[in-house]
């Protein structure tokens, strides 16, 4: 607890700062703009999507097979050879807003930032040099916003443009936070 009350206004500030950032990269700079694509055909898949009863919130698989040995089965090569091969998440109906993600961004933010800061405080103590603590806080705070896009290229097939864009965020947070955290270093 002594850590969290010596370091209350450093973590608060760097989840300002990388909150102020993100809004940039995405609202300014939107590099990541061009990741995102539209069907050919949106009418006609939102119609197929509703003909067959609107799916539920969730994430489907396109072809979907419900365990590894129906792969096997020649039916299920079929569909994958021929495709589309997708991971579609859908969303409840309704007009998206940005209010409960960007608090949720924030409260993350807030969060890897505590994470880093105290784990920099017991690891290097109090009195440590400013540059270690940076470096500390600035390669913590880059695996925690770096890690969940390359686990989407491995594992899911997220573009790795895509990832290496979302890297570039997870740097930029990054620096941002070590240098908040080096300028107020108790």
């Amino acid at each position: 607890m002594s850590a969290l009350l010596q370091l209350w206004l450093p973590i608060l500030l760097t989840a300002v700062f990388v909150f102020v950032a993100s809004s940039l990269v995405h609202m300014l700079f939107k590099w990541h703009n061009s990741e995102y694509h539209k069907f050919a055909g949106e009418d006609d898949i939102r119609a197929a999507f509703n003909r067959s009863g609107a799916p539920k919130p969730g994430i489907y698989f396109l072809p979907y097979c419900s365990d590894p040995k129906e792969m096997q089965q020649e039916d299920a090569q079929r569909r994958f050879r021929e495709g589309p091969v997708a991971k579609v998440i859908v969303r409840p109906a309704g007009m998206p807003s940005l209010g409960k993600p960007l608090l949720l961004w924030f409260l993350l933010s807030l969060v890897v930032a505590a994470i880093a800061g105290c784990t920099a405080w017991h690891v290097l103590g109090g009195d440590a040099d400013a540059r270690r603590v940076g470096h500390l806080v600035g390669v913590m705070t880059f695996l925690a916003y770096a890690a969940g896009s390359v686990v989407q290229g491995i594992w899911w097939g997220a573009p790795w443009r895509s990832v290496l864009k979302d890297a570039l965020d997870a740097l930029i947070y990054a620096v941002v936070s070590a240098l908040t955290f080096c300028w107020l270093w108790p």
